[in-house]
C-alpha cells in the first residue's frame, strides 16, 4: 500500500510533469472508483492543473481554486505515467485501469488497481474538504506544527495499542501498516504497547523515530519516477515484509503476526524483550 513517503514522491513527480498542463480527456475504466458525480469528471476537460498536493495518503491535483481531482490509491492502486499516452480505448471492467488522464502535450497517466478487491477512490470536487476521508484526517506528522508536545497530547489517555494508533488516519494522517512497523522498530517498542501508558522517555523515542523514519523515507522517494518508488520503499524497510530475515540491528529473526487482511513485522530482541507475540490468525505462538 502506498503510504505518505511514496504518495509524497508521486505528488512531487506530478508537480514537475503535470502542473501547468491542461487536461484534455479523462476516461473512466472502473465506474465504481469514481465516488462523485457533481461536478462530473468531464468538468476537468480543458482545465489547467495548477497545483499538486498531498493530504494524508490522498493526492490532490488542483485546477484553480474550485475544481480538484482527488484520488486515494488504497491497498493495491498505483499511478502509471506515460510521456506518450496510449491511444487504445479502455474497456470498462476489462482492464486494471480505473482512470486515464490525458494532457495537452500527449503525456498523461493511468490510475491502476491490481487484484479483485477494488478500493481505489477518485473524486472530482470543488473543495478537497468535501472528500470524507480528507475531512476526517488527523494532523500531518511532518508538519512543523506537529511537535513533541502535539504528539504527546494525542497519546494521552488513549487505551489503544500504539500500532493501531499510528495507523489510525483520524489520529495521525499518512502512516500505514509498513511505516508503523518501521517506526516501532526504530523506537524499540512493542506494537502492543498501550499508547496512553507510555512514559516520557518512550514518547521521546517514538516521536524521534517517527519523524526520522518518515523524513528519511520522503527524502529517498524524492526525485524518483513512479515506476521506481515501490522498489525504493522495499529496499528501505528494516523489518516490514522481511519475515524470516535477520534484524539489521541485532541479528535476531524478524517475526510476523497475521491478521485477516494484513500482517505486521517486528524484531523480538529489539522490541518485545525476546518474546514472540501471539499470532492472531493462527491463535498460536510464532515459531
Amino acid at each position: 500500500m502506498p503510504e505518505m513517503p511514496e504518495v509524497q514522491g508521486l505528488v512531487a513527480f506530478l508537480g514537475e510533469r503535470a502542473v501547468g498542463r491542461t487536461i484534455t480527456r479523462t476516461s473512466v475504466g472502473n465506474i465504481a472508483a469514481l465516488k462523485t458525480f457533481d461536478p462530473p469528471n468531464t468538468a476537468l476537460h480543458g482545465a489547467e492543473i495548477t497545483a499538486s498536493a498531498r493530504h494524508g495518503k490522498f493526492i490532490i491535483l488542483s485546477c484553480g481554486d474550485d475544481l480538484h481531482l482527488v484520488f486515494h490509491l488504497a491497498k493495491a492502486g498505483w499511478l502509471r505515467w506515460y510521456e506518450l499516452l496510449p491511444t487504445t480505448l479502455i474497456k470498462p471492467g476489462k482492464s486494471p485501469i480505473a482512470l486515464r488522464v490525458a494532457l495537452n502535450d500527449e503525456s498523461g497517466f493511468d490510475l491502476t488497481e491490481a487484484g479483485t478487491k477494488k478500493s481505489l477512490a477518485v473524486y472530482v470536487v470543488r473543495d478537497p474538504e468535501e472528500v470524507p476521508g480528507i475531512a476526517r484526517l488527523g494532523p500531518d506528522p511532518l508538519k512543523d506544527s506537529f511537535d513533541r508536545a502535539t504528539f504527546a497530547a494525542l497519546l494521552e489517555g488513549r487505551r489503544m495499542q500504539i500500532k493501531g494508533l499510528l495507523r489510525d488516519q483520524s489520529v495521525i494522517g499518512g502512516i500505514g501498516n509498513a511505516y508503523s512497523d518501521e517506526i516501532l522498530h526504530a523506537a524499540r517498542m512493542s506494537p502492543y504497547a498501550i499508547a496512553g501508558k507510555l512514559d516520557e522517555a518512550e514518547v521521546d523515542r517514538l516521536f524521534t523515530a517517527m519523524r526520522t523514519t518518515l523524513t528519511d523515507a520522503v527524502a529517498e522517494a524524492s526525485g524518483k519516477p513512479p515506476a521506481d518508488l515501490k522498489d525504493a520503499k522495499r529496499r528501505g524497510m528494516q523489518v516490514h515484509a522481511r519475515r524470516g530475515e535477520p534484524c539489521p540491528v541485532c541479528g535476531d529473526t524478524v517475526r510476523s503476526v497475521f491478521f485477516a487482511d494484513r500482517s505486521m513485522e517486528y524484531c523480538p530482541t529489539c522490541q518485545t524483550g525476546g518474546k514472540p507475540l501471539a499470532d492472531r490468525r493462527l491463535s498460536r505462538l510464532l515459531k
